[in-house]
């Protein structure tokens, strides 16, 4: 059994997979619990993620549960052939997202949107070549930067009622930033369409969802890409390892 653990700034996303990948448990949970659920579930590989730099350190306290334990950084070998020109500064995130398309959809181009704090587009090519993509603010970071940088402006959260024409301060603010990003995603999907051949669009992070319902352009939405691409490149360490 396969344990992939996702640490974020405030939380710990898991997922447990079973030995064919058809089976698996997905969980967000407080980094503090993690020693308890991993004693609990006793997997025979763990793979570890972190943004907040302290995968190491998790390793380190994982590591009387099982010996077969990773962390993932530029130097793990991956199930695609990464094409970005500084992997040492490559999320961590970014990689998982994009392995797990390759895993959702081998041998095909796919375009994987990341809506989180950032919105991260990257772009793999015939589901072996990473090629890179771009990266830009959020929806939050959209509006607490209006907020923060103006004296006036207060801190919105996003309302699914979007009107384009704003007729108050806090209309406009909500239009500003829903429709802008939206225009941003849409026409960013169709430079790729036009540049390449794109066979699927694929959206994941917190806010997937919201913008599922913005967008008019085709996309699958899975909320678990990250984790299915850290189980992807998991199952590739292994696989490597049975081949010496």
């Amino acid at each position: 059994m396969n344990l992939v653990i996702d640490i974020g700034n405030s939380s710990a996303k898991i997922g447990y997979f079973g030995a064919d990948s058809s089976h698996y448990i997905y969980k967000r949970v407080d980094p503090s619990e993690l020693p308890a659920i991993a004693t609990e579930m006793k997997p025979d590989f763990i793979l570890i993620s972190s943004v907040t730099g302290d995968a190491e350190t998790w390793k380190e306290t994982l590591s009387d549960i099982t010996p077969a334990i990773w962390v993932l950084n530029s130097q793990l070998p991956l199930p695609f052939t990464n094409h970005y020109k500084t992997p040492h500064t490559l999320g961590t995130d970014r990689i998982a997202s994009v392995a797990g398309a390759q895993a959702l959809y081998p041998n095909q181009s796919s375009l994987v949107i990341d809506a989180g704090t950032c919105i991260k587009y990257e772009w793999l090519e015939n589901g072996t070549d990473y090629r890179g993509g771009s990266i830009s603010p959020g929806l939050h970071m959209r509006f607490q930067a209006m907020h923060t940088f103006t004296r006036k402006l207060p801190l919105l959260e996003p309302t699914p009622e979007v009107f384009l024409t704003g007729t108050t301060t806090l209309e406009a603010m909500q239009s500003g930033v829903i429709k802008g990003m939206t225009a941003e995603i849409e026409g960013i999907i169709e430079q790729y369409k036009q540049q390449y051949s794109v066979s699927n669009v694929i959206i994941c992070g917190g806010d997937a969802h919201f913008f599922e319902r913005q967008l008019k352009t085709p996309i699958f939405v899975v909320s678990e890409l990250v984790l299915i691409g850290l189980n992807h490149i998991l199952n590739h360490t292994i696989d490597n390892l049975k081949r010496y």
